[in-house]
């Protein structure tokens, strides 16, 4: 695993850092962890487990565990996912707790047969 040197380095000389690309679905006690990129899980996200990325999150499934995106201090991360019943999302350190979750999270229609939820997090 990269280490922040060699993280530093890449930036300087504009190379982006690699993706990870899970191909299953994350299950309860599992966790996964890039801090060098974003991570794109092409399943779900089981409760109880955790994705952690330094860049974007890009769920392809149900999020039902943690995500926490820009670990690194990136404050411009985002988290996608199909459908949102997260037990907890931060980006950049700031967390959003279950409570605030149901009550700011109404479904909408971004796109034909595509489900989203949203929310605007503020420092």
């Amino acid at each position: 695993m990269p280490g922040l040197n060699q993280l530093r380095r890449l930036r300087r000389r504009n190379v982006a850092p690699a993706s990870l690309v899970v191909e299953s679905a994350i299950r309860s006690g599992q966790a996964i962890f890039h801090p060098d990129g974003d991570v794109t899980v092409l399943g779900s996200v089981g409760s109880g487990a955790e994705v952690m990325a330094g860049g974007s999150i890009h769920i392809y499934g149900t999020l039902r565990g943690r995500a926490m995106a820009g670990t690194s201090g990136n404050r411009q991360a985002r988290i996608f996912c199909r459908h949102l019943e997260a037990e907890l999302l931060a980006i950049d350190g700031y967390i959003v707790p279950p409570r605030i979750l149901t009550r700011s999270c109404a479904p909408s229609r971004s796109r034909p047969g595509w489900r989203t939820r949203h929310f605007l997090l503020r420092k």
